[in-house]
C-alpha cells in the first residue's frame, strides 16, 4: 500500500467535544478538557504515524463572536484551519440545533474537501432524536459523511479513524514519525496548570487567566518548573490566591501530579500569580503569549 498523509482539521462550535475527540483519535491526552466553552485557547497539532500513514490531527478553539482580541485571535486559528486541510471533521452535538451557525457551515461546505461530520454525546439523547439530527445534518451538508459517536465513551469512533486513512491523500509524512505534537513541553505546562484552574473556579476568572512557563529545567530524576499565572485585575489575583493560599495550592497540586504522569517524572512546581492589566486586549501582551498568526 502506498503511503497516505495529511491534515485533519477538527472544527466545531465551543463545548461539542472536539478536544475529547482529538485526545481518543491520539490515544493519548494532548488537549485539555473541562465542561466549561472556550477551554481550548491555541491550534494543536497532533501527529499520529503508522508504518504506511501519518495523520496530522489539529484541535482548534470553538468557532465565536469575538468580544476581545484574545477571541479575535483564537478566530484568527479557527480560520486558518478553515484553509489548510485536507479533511475536515465539523464536530456537533446533540443538543445543538443543525444549521444554528450558517456562516461557518457555509464555510465548511464551500471548502471542497472531504467532510465527516461528528454527532458527539449520542449517549444523551434517543434514537428517535438521533435519527432526525443525522436527517437534518444530510440536508445541509450533503456531501457529508455522518458519524454518531460517543468520543468521551470511545463510542464508534474506530470507524471514524479507519475513514479518515482512507480518505488521506497519498504522500510521504510531514513530520518525523517519532514525533506526536508541533508544540514544545513548556506547552503542556501551561495548558495542564489552565485547566486545573477552569476545573477549580467559576465564573469570569478561569476566562481571564494565563499560565507563563518562566523556567522549565530537566534534571536526571526532575523536572524544576516555575510557571506565572497573569490576571487581568487585583481582585482575581485573590480569588485565584484563595484564603491563605488554599486554592492555588489545591490547583497546583492537581497540575503536579498530572504533569508527573505526563512527563514519567518527578516534578517541583512553583507558581506565581501577576496582575497584568488587561492581557486580553493588550496586542503586545497576546503575541509575547503566541496567539499570533506569524
Amino acid at each position: 500500500m502506498n503511503h497516505r498523509a495529511g491534515f485533519v482539521n477538527i472544527l466545531g462550535n465551543p463545548n461539542v467535544g472536539k478536544s475529547t475527540l482529538m485526545n481518543v483519535l491520539m490515544g493519548e491526552k494532548i488537549s485539555i478538557i473541562t465542561s466549561k466553552a472556550q477551554t481550548t485557547r491555541h491550534r494543536i497539532l497532533g501527529i499520529l504515524s503508522g508504518d504506511d500513514y501519518q495523520v496530522v490531527v489539529s484541535d482548534t478553539p470553538g468557532f465565536l463572536e469575538p468580544k476581545y482580541k484574545l477571541q479575535d485571535s483564537m478566530l484568527g486559528f479557527v480560520k486558518t484551519a478553515l484553509s489548510d486541510a485536507d479533511l475536515f471533521l465539523y464536530v456537533t452535538e446533540v443538543g445543538e440545533t443543525p444549521g444554528g451557525n450558517p456562516a461557518f457551515t457555509e464555510r465548511i461546505a464551500a471548502a471542497g474537501i472531504p467532510v465527516l461530520l461528528i454527532i458527539n454525546k449520542i449517549d444523551l439523547t434517543t434514537q428517535e432524536r438521533l435519527e432526525a439530527l443525522v436527517a437534518q445534518w444530510q440536508a445541509l451538508l450533503p456531501q457529508a459523511e455522518i458519524f454518531p459517536v460517543s468520543a468521551l465513551k470511545k463510542f464508534n469512533t474506530e470507524p471514524v479513524f479507519k475513514r479518515i486513512l482512507a480518505l488521506l491523500p497519498e504522500g510521504p509524512a510531514y513530520y518525523d514519525k517519532t514525533e506526536f505534537t508541533d508544540k514544545p513541553e513548556r506547552f503542556f505546562v501551561s495548558e495542564i496548570l489552565r485547566e486545573k484552574i477552569f476545573l477549580n473556579y467559576q465564573k469570569e476568572i478561569p476566562y481571564c487567566c494565563e499560565v507563563v512557563v518562566e523556567s522549565f529545567k530537566e534534571e536526571e530524576h526532575i523536572i524544576r518548573i516555575r510557571a506565572v499565572i497573569l490576571v487581568a485585575r487585583d481582585t482575581q489575583k485573590g480569588i485565584l490566591i484563595g484564603h491563605r493560599g488554599a486554592a492555588m495550592k489545591k490547583t497546583a497540586s492537581m497540575a503536579r501530579k498530572e504533569m508527573e504522569a505526563f512527563f514519567a517524572k518527578k516534578i517541583f512546581l512553583e507558581t506565581f500569580v501577576k496582575v497584568q492589566k488587561d492581557w486580553r486586549d493588550d496586542e503586545y501582551q497576546l503575541r509575547n503569549l503566541g496567539y499570533t498568526q506569524d
